[in-house]
C-alpha cells in the first residue's frame, strides 16, 4: 500500500446519500482477481447509459471533475454489501480522500485498509463544500499527520483512529503489519519443528 501523509486535490461533489457498494461498483464487474482495473467501472450505471455511452447528466463525466481526487458525499456512504471492490474502484479511479458525514462500517474499514483517507465531518461543512464544488473548482489539502483539512487559510480538524492513521502514514497493509513479526513467526515455526 502506498503511504499517504498529505494530499491536495480538486473535489468532486457526489450529492447523494446512502450510496451503496453496488452503485459504486456493480456486481457484473467483480470478475477480476487483481485490485486494479476497476476504476473504469466506478459508478457505472450513473456514468454510462445502457449502450455504454457517457451520460452528460452525471457530473463526474464533466471535464472540470476529470482530475478530482477528493470525493465529498452524503450520509451513509458505502452502505450495502461488504465488497472490497468498492474501495478498489474508487482508488483505481483516482480518489485518495473521501469526506462525508458518515460511512457504512464495513466500507469504512475496507477503504482505510486499502489506502483511502476517510474523513467524517459535520453535515453543514460537508454541504458547504459540496455547494462550493458544484459552483466552481474547489481544492482542499488534507494533512493526515496533523489531522487537518486546509482550504485557503482556514483549517478544519478531523478525527481518525490512531491505528488507521499509523497504517496510512506508513503505507502498511495487514500483510505489512504481519511481517513486522517475521522473526517471531520464524522462531515459532522453528520451535514447532522440534
Amino acid at each position: 500500500m502506498e503511504a499517504i501523509k498529505e494530499h491536495k486535490g480538486f473535489v468532486y461533489p457526489l450529492n447523494r446519500t446512502n450510496v451503496d457498494t453496488d452503485q459504486i461498483i456493480p456486481k457484473q464487474f467483480l470478475k477480476r482477481i487483481e485490485r486494479t482495473g476497476f476504476g473504469q467501472f466506478l459508478f457505472y450505471h450513473w456514468r454510462f447509459d445502457d449502450e455504454g455511452n457517457t451520460r452528460s447528466d452525471f457530473d463526474l463525466n464533466k471535464e472540470r471533475y476529470q482530475n478530482a481526487s477528493i470525493l465529498i458525499a452524503g450520509e451513509n456512504f458505502g452502505c450495502g454489501s461488504s465488497r472490497e471492490h468498492a474501495p478498489w474502484a474508487l482508488l483505481d479511479y483516482g480518489f485518495r480522500v473521501i469526506i462525508a458525514p458518515s460511512f457504512a462500517d464495513i466500507f469504512y474499514n475496507n477503504a482505510l485498509k486499502n489506502g483511502i483517507i476517510l474523513i467524517r465531518l459535520d453535515q453543514d461543512q460537508v454541504r458547504q463544500w459540496m455547494e462550493d464544488a458544484e459552483t466552481g473548482n474547489l481544492a482542499l489539502e488534507v494533512d493526515l499527520e496533523k489531522q487537518l483539512i486546509i482550504e485557503d487559510d482556514q483549517e478544519y480538524p478531523f478525527e481518525i483512529p490512531a491505528y488507521h492513521k499509523e497504517k496510512l502514514v506508513n503505507g502498511w497493509d495487514d500483510i505489512s503489519l504481519t511481517l513486522h513479526y517475521e522473526d517471531r513467526i520464524s522462531d515459532y515455526e522453528t520451535s514447532m519443528k522440534k
